[in-house]
């Protein structure tokens, strides 16, 4: 068996600095995804969404062991949208919010594992049968890392969206993405690390 792969080592979409916001090119990745709706500090639905993919991923990762390659389970990851982006920035009006929880799986591993996975659970989540396995394919994306709660992130994005993507020449396409570096429940929410990405195109064309 081949050592230990940790893929927040290994992708570039992983790196991220605070007040440097950076383009770059973000390959198709797969995930477990699960989607929802709702403000995420008290809707019951998310909670049943965050427990969902767990359970999975690290069959897959005992799945990945058997095939020789053993590696760390990625931090949990979000796409978030709402019909006004206001929601985010000046409102963040959460009620109005919708999501796609993710965590990322290996190339390595493939349908053939996830299909098997829920045989492997001894505990199965609610929501287990909503979780799916799906490319991502985001492409140019424009990313920065924000310290702080997750409710001062307002500032950030608004800085991002009316400043940095037109001034670079771009506009936003697809949904804020967002990657969690620290478990929300051992980090105080002044020292949590979040990588705040947005997927971006030209301007013009």
């Amino acid at each position: 068996m081949t050592g230990k792969v940790d893929l927040r080592r290994e992708l570039d979409g992983y790196r991220a600095r605070r007040g440097e916001f950076r383009v770059l090119d973000v390959p198709d990745l797969r995930y477990l995804m699960i989607d929802g709706s709702g403000d995420p500090n008290t809707a019951p639905a998310f909670t049943e969404a965050v427990e969902a993919p767990y359970p999975v991923a690290y069959a897959l990762k005992f799945a990945g062991k058997a095939l020789g390659r053993d590696y760390v389970v990625p931090p949990l990851e979000g796409l978030w949208w709402a019909e006004d982006m206001a929601s985010f920035t000046a409102a963040r009006d959460k009620a109005r919010w919708n999501w796609t929880l993710m965590i990322l799986v290996p190339e390595w591993i493939g349908r053939e594992q996830f299909d098997a996975a829920p045989e492997r659970l001894r505990r199965r989540p609610a929501r287990l049968d909503d979780v799916r396995l799906e490319t991502l394919a985001e492409g140019r994306c424009v990313q920065t890392l924000h310290v702080g709660s997750f409710d001062d992130e307002a500032g950030v994005l608004a800085h991002l969206h009316d400043v940095v993507v037109p001034g670079a020449g771009f506009r936003m396409t697809g949904e804020h993405h967002e990657i969690y570096l620290s478990d929300p429940r051992r980090t105080a929410p002044a020292k949590r690390r979040t990588i705040l990405r947005q997927p971006v195109a030209p301007a013009q064309g």
